[in-house]
Formats: structure tokens, C-alpha cells, sequence
């Protein structure tokens, strides 16, 4: 090759690397238009907060958390990462795994990319968590105040109120207030119907979007709930033969569905009030319930053996400290929708946010 080819193929090289270079740019700062990411709600969120509060309700013990990063229990209610961590992951926030709150040792750098402060137990009916001393959604939004103080004296008041305008508020609870209160004793159930308890708890919804309206919020993003009528444990308590008829009921998982029909609703009327006092917020619907029906019902397309069991114990009543290092554990996880009576596996977690990942992409490009 002579030295002017030689000069020719060297430039066309660097060019080359410098478009390279361009396109990485581009795509990172394409993959960073959240400025952070903040969660709420309950175990299907929690990454650790209940391990630093008086509460039974905990998870921060093998075998939870067998699949993590060195097998550690972190206090997820599953065997690996939930789907707010891969979504922490894949929205660029430079971070794989979305922290705890409650987690002393957080730097102002955690902070700023995003929290959790949802808890395990917890629920829009105040009642919810006060049955096993967890953290109330109120509570959470104190977190959220308290956090963005501590943000402020940092890094300054209007760094902030720009951050917190470009950050996402996601909130995922209900299935507690219906699983462990309005099902399971009576007190609720004299005081509302169904239908009156589902309103009473959407109430307390709308409340809590105004709430993080109030603290600047401009994007919010709501789950509804998951097809309640085949969670393991409520297979277990309410089949006429819990060992032999593992069916989903129905019954349940119906009121999930007319709960999630009024949870959009709402969320549609909250948004068309929006767009004519503060057009620039946007609220959004998670759904959850589709994606998890969808693995049960097609289970061998998706690659599960078990949808009716966790893989923790019988997988009939286990969850939290009844699912301990003494249990006996599934070999393959990814082979169950469950980890344990209640919650997901890691496998499912991740099938929801595969499953999610254009309503994700719709809200970060919106």
C-alpha cells in the first residue's frame, strides 16, 4: 500500500471512530432523558425498606434473594431483581438495581437518580399497613419531601425543580388492601361493598397523584393490579380442594379487573383536567394484570412448568418468614411464575417489564 493509500485509509479509520463515537454519544443521551426515577407502594416494589423498620414482614433471609448478585438476600420479596430494576437498568439512569430509601449508606449521587420508598405490606387503605407495621403510602410521600430537602441543600432549589420535572413518579399498590385486609377480616367488609371499597380506595389514589402534583411532579406512572384470583395463596384459602383444584378463581380475579377499569377511568378524567390547568403533567397506566394472565394461561410459550405454586416451600402458603432458610427450594426458579405463595419470580419480573417496555418508551420520549 503506498503512503498516500496508506494516509487515505488512516483518515477514513478516524472518521470512522469519530462517527462511532457521535452515535454512542446519541445513544446514551437518548438513553438519559429521565433525570431520576422514584418509586412507592408495596412488595412488588420494596427493595429493602421493611429491613430497616420493626415489622415482621421481611425478606432479607435466604432463600430470597438466591438468584441476586452473590446470592445476597437484599429484602426484594423474590429470588432476584424486581421490574423496577430492570427498568432503573434500561432507562439510563446508570444504574442496575434501584436502592431503598431507608438504606443508610445511600450517597447524594443515589439519591439523585432514583429511590425507592415502598414497602412490603403496604397499601392505599390506611388500615393496610397498620395490620403488620409497615410503611404507609403517606409515609412514603414524607420520604419523597424529606429526600428532595436533602437534595436541595446539595445541589440547590432550582437544579431540583428541574430534576423532580424531568423524573418519574411510579406507584404500584392496591393488592395488599384487597389480599390481606378487605378478603381476609371482616372489618372493611362491613362498612363497604365491593364496589364502594374499590372507589374508596381509587380515591386514595387521586389523592396521591394531587400530592405529587403539589411536589412538581410532571410524570406519573400507576399500576393497577395483578389477576388476584391466582396468586398461590389465595388458590390455597379458597379452592374446594386446595391440593387437587389449583385453578385460578375467578372471583377474585374479576374484582381485579373491574378495579383496574375504574383506576383508568380515573386516571383519563385526572388527565383531561390536566391538560387544561397544567398541560405539561402527564399521568400514565401501568397494566400488570394482562402480562401476568398471560404467562399462567400460556405457560409453556413463555417457558414455566409451574403457575399455581410457588417455588419456595409447598408453594401453597409460604411467604416472607414462612419461606426461610429451612424450606425446601425449587431447582430452576425460572421454570415458576412464583417465587414464593405471593410474589414473582425474578423470570416474571422480567417478562412484565419486557412486556411494559413500550409503555415505558412512551413515557420517557413524551
Amino acid at each position: 500500500m503506498g503512503i498516500s493509500n496508506t494516509h487515505l485509509f488512516l483518515s477514513l479509520v478516524q472518521i470512522f471512530i469519530l462517527c462511532l463515537l457521535c452515535f454512542m454519544a446519541k445513544v446514551e443521551a437518548s438513553n438519559q432523558k429521565l433525570s431520576g426515577f422514584y418509586v412507592f407502594g408495596d412488595s412488588t416494589v420494596d427493595p429493602g425498606n421493611n429491613n430497616y423498620i420493626k415489622t415482621p414482614f421481611r425478606s432479607n433471609f435466604p432463600p430470597y434473594g438466591r438468584d441476586f448478585s452473590n446470592q445476597v438476600p437484599t429484602g426484594r420479596f423474590t429470588n432476584g431483581r424486581l421490574a423496577t430494576d430492570y427498568i432503573a437498568s434500561y432507562v439510563g439512569l446508570k444504574k442496575d438495581v434501584l436502592p431503598p430509601y431507608l438504606d443508610p449508606n445511600l450517597r447524594i449521587e443515589e439519591l439523585m437518580t432514583g429511590v425507592s420508598f415502598a414497602s412490603a405490606g403496604s397499601g392505599f387503605d390506611p388500615l393496610t399497613p397498620s395490620m403488620t407495621n409497615v410503611i404507609p403510602i403517606e409515609k412514603q410521600l414524607e420520604y419523597l419531601r424529606e429526600c428532595r430537602k436533602r437534595l436541595e441543600d446539595a445541589l440547590g432549589k432550582r437544579r431540583i425543580e428541574n430534576h423532580v420535572k424531568n423524573a418519574v413518579f411510579f406507584l404500584s399498590a392496591g393488592t395488599n388492601d384487597f389480599v390481606l385486609n378487605y378478603f381476609a377480616i371482616p372489618a372493611r367488609r362491613k362498612s363497604y361493598s365491593i364496589l364502594a371499597y374499590q372507589q374508596f380506595l381509587i380515591q386514595h389514589v387521586r389523592e396521591f397523584i394531587q400530592d405529587l402534583l403539589a411536589e412538581g411532579a410532571r410524570k406519573i406512572a400507576i399500576s393497577g393490579v395483578p389477576p388476584m384470583g391466582c396468586l398461590p395463596f389465595m388458590i390455597t384459602l379458597n379452592s374446594p380442594n386446595a391440593f387437587f383444584q389449583r385453578d385460578c378463581i375467578d372471583k377474585y380475579s374479576s374484582i381485579a379487573r373491574d378495579y383496574n377499569l375504574l383506576l383508568q377511568h380515573e386516571l383519563h378524567a385526572m388527565q383531561l383536567q390536566l391538560n387544561m390547568s397544567t398541560p405539561d403533567a402527564k399521568i400514565y397506566y401501568v397494566d400488570i394484570y394482562k402480562p401476568i394472565a398471560d404467562m399462567i394461561q400460556m405457560r409453556k410459550r413463555f417457558g414455566f412448568d409451574e403457575v399455581d405454586s410457588g417455588c419456595c416451600g409447598s408453594g401453597y402458603i409460604e411467604a416472607s418468614i414462612l419461606c426461610n432458610k429451612l424450606s425446601n427450594v425449587c431447582v430452576d426458579p425460572s421454570k415458576y411464575v412464583f417465587w414464593d405463595s405471593i410474589h414473582p419470580t425474578e423470570k416474571t419480573y422480567h417478562n412484565i417489564f419486557l412486556a411494559s417496555l413500550s409503555t415505558i418508551d412512551f413515557i420517557v420520549n413524551n
